[in-house]
Formats: C-alpha cells, sequence, structure tokens
C-alpha cells in the first residue's frame, strides 16, 4: 500500500512537471528557440501566488488566475522586447539572451523578495485525504490534478481550435502561414504568453505544497529540459508522458534508495534512453 501511495505521489507530480514542461517544448516547436529562462517564469509563478495569497486571499483559483496572467503578460514582453531582436542573429546570441533573462530575474527576485525559503500563508487546502486506502495529501491531490487537466486543455486548443491551428501552422511554415494571412509576430507571441503562463500556473500549483526560494528555478529550468528531450522537442503530448514518467522515477528512487539519489537515477536512465532513442519518446528522428 505504501509503494501504490508512493507511485501516486510521483504521479501527481510528474503532471505537474508535464505542465511547465509543455510550455518549454511549444516554444521550441514553433520557433526552434530555447528558452533558458523557463525555470525562472515557474518561480516567479510561485511568488505571484504568494503576493496574491497575501494581498488578495482566496484559493489555489484565485492564485493561480493571477499567475498565469501575471505570466502571460511577461512572455509577451519579453517576446517583443527581446526574443524578436536577438531571433534574427546566430544562435549563440539567442542562447545567452534568455541565459541571461534567466540570471536578471533570478537576481531581481533575490533582491526583492530575500534568498530565504518561505511557504504561502495560511494554505487554504490542508489535511489529507484516503482514496481507496491510499493516504494523500489534499494540496498535492488538487495541484496534480489541475495540472494534468491544464496540459491536456493546451493540447486540445492546440489541435482543435482556430488559434491552435495558427500556431501550429507558423510552426510548420512561417512563410506559408503569412500568405494564408496569418501574422506570425502575432502567433509567436501568443506562443511566449502561454508558454510563460503554463509555467506561473505550474509554479502557484506547486506552492502551495513546496517552500521555495529565487534558487528554484535553475532547478526547475534542468527539469524542464530533461522532460522535453525525454519526450521529444516539439511535442506537447510526449512532455505530457515524459514529466509522469520523470515525476515516477524520482518518487520510486526516492522511496527505494532514498531522497539524495532520485535526481542521479533520472538522469542516468535519461542519458540510456536517449543513446538508444535520441529523438525521444514521441519526437521525430
Amino acid at each position: 500500500m505504501i509503494l501504490l501511495q508512493v507511485v501516486v505521489g510521483g504521479l501527481l507530480l510528474g503532471a505537474l512537471y508535464a505542465l511547465f514542461s509543455s510550455g518549454l517544448t511549444l516554444i521550441w516547436g514553433m520557433m526552434n528557440f530555447i528558452n533558458f529562462a523557463h525555470g525562472e517564469f515557474v518561480m516567479l509563478g510561485m511568488y505571484a501566488a504568494l503576493l496574491a495569497a497575501a494581498w488578495i486571499g482566496g484559493g489555489p483559483v484565485v492564485f493561480g488566475l493571477t499567475a498565469a496572467l501575471g505570466l502571460f503578460f511577461l512572455g509577451v514582453v519579453v517576446y517583443f522586447a527581446l526574443i524578436r531582436e536577438v531571433m534574427r542573429g546566430p544562435m549563440l546570441a539567442q542562447i545567452l539572451s534568455t541565459f541571461g533573462l534567466a540570471l536578471l530575474l533570478r537576481y531581481a527576485a533575490f533582491w526583492v523578495f530575500s534568498p530565504n525559503f518561505v511557504t504561502l500563508p495560511h494554505p487554504a487546502l490542508a489535511g489529507t485525504i484516503s482514496l481507496a486506502g491510499i493516504l494523500l495529501s489534499i494540496p498535492q491531490l488538487v495541484a496534480g490534478l489541475a495540472a494534468a487537466v491544464l496540459t491536456i486543455g493546451m493540447h486540445l486548443a492546440l489541435t482543435r481550435t482556430a488559434v491552435g491551428s495558427q500556431l501550429l501552422a507558423v510552426a510548420e511554415d512561417r512563410n506559408a502561414a503569412m500568405l494564408m494571412g496569418i501574422r506570425p509576430d502575432r502567433m509567436q507571441a501568443l506562443a511566449w504568453g502561454l508558454a510563460a503562463a503554463s509555467a506561473g500556473i505550474a509554479g502557484a500549483l506547486m506552492a502551495i505544497s513546496f517552500p521555495f526560494s529565487p534558487a528554484v528555478g535553475e532547478t526547475f529550468a534542468l527539469t524542464a529540459f530533461v522532460v522535453v528531450t525525454l519526450g521529444g522537442f516539439g511535442s506537447v503530448p510526449g512532455a505530457m508522458l515524459a514529466g509522469l514518467i520523470v515525476g515516477l522515477i524520482q518518487a520510486l528512487s526516492a522511496y527505494w534508495f532514498g531522497p539524495i539519489y532520485k535526481d542521479v537515477v533520472v538522469y542516468g536512465l535519461f542519458v540510456a534512453l536517449l543513446w538508444l532513442r535520441p529523438q525521444g519518446l514521441l519526437g521525430t528522428a
């Protein structure tokens, strides 16, 4: 029964990984652009939840929406102020630009919020619930289920709506999309907004259960890259699957070998899988 509880907890955590990683893979799929500041977007979503909980009050819906809207606006601003310009430059400029943005956001958060770990004040969700004999933390259960629903919703929005079709058209062929009357700049700005919003709301959901500091963005960025590469760059379903796998492996590794070894096992299996299948689970060769 304890092992089953560990498995369920790992899958719930993996759903959160899938949510914030889906934004990173969306950017790559549309623009062949790697955002090294994606982990800092997750971190800012946590602090947006903290501010919303302190100033506005309410539960996860309130501060989740606050984080999503705030990070969506930030993503659009980053695209027009930075990304649109550096995309015309060499690959090294693209890499260094978002790496510099990550440092800027991280140390700005250190300056504003201090380096100390914090938690949400008076969490609206608390306690545990028993499902078929499995004891689960209510905050973790709510966060994981909400993340799974949002990730599936993003996939459906990309594949079943007119705006999603326009985003995919720009990703497929920018020039052909322009001939069809689609404005690539607008779609790419929307993609950056959606990617940042997914990271922000994932951060807000994680803040329900975990303490955080400005330094956590670095860890989330590394996790996102593992998930996206494992699932296949540009594949949102791949990010969903890989996020669940990474969360499950981390939970089982911590249970069997101890928490200190969970990342060692994840990265070891990650390297082994890429050696066998470099394009990832659902990526194309």
